[in-house]
């Protein structure tokens, strides 16, 4: 079965950096896209940024100039994370996109960042 696995996370102060990786497994069919979401308590899961198997990458408007996705192959994703703010703080989980025609989404378990003020 696909498992989604992130790393990185952590608590760092406002200004610091950190870098989430995520490791896909199991995957047998195409992965259409890969991505990172976020949710703080008591809101909703929102986006943070995808990148399509065209390299096509999509921010928040939140953490545009301060957040970087990338693959690090076709099936691993990471996301630098620059000049942290407080309201960073969350839940943030890997997102995969994957299958043939007729796709399925899976998730990771979470990795806890939290950014002190």
């Amino acid at each position: 079965q696909v498992k989604l696995v992130e790393s990185g996370g952590g608590l760092v102060q406002t200004g610091e950096s950190l870098r989430l990786s995520c490791e896909a497994s199991g995957v047998n069919l195409g992965i259409d896209a890969l991505g990172w979401y976020r949710q703080a308590p008591g809101k909703q899961r929102e986006l943070v940024a995808t990148i399509s198997r065209h390299d096509i990458m999509n921010y928040a408007d939140s953490v545009k100039g301060r957040f970087t996705i990338a693959r690090d192959n076709a099936k691993n994703v990471a996301l630098q994370m620059n000049n942290l703010q407080p309201e960073d703080t969350a839940v943030y989980f890997c997102y995969a996109r994957i299958g043939i025609i007729r796709y399925n989404d899976y998730w990771g378990q979470g990795t806890q960042v939290t950014v002190a003020s």
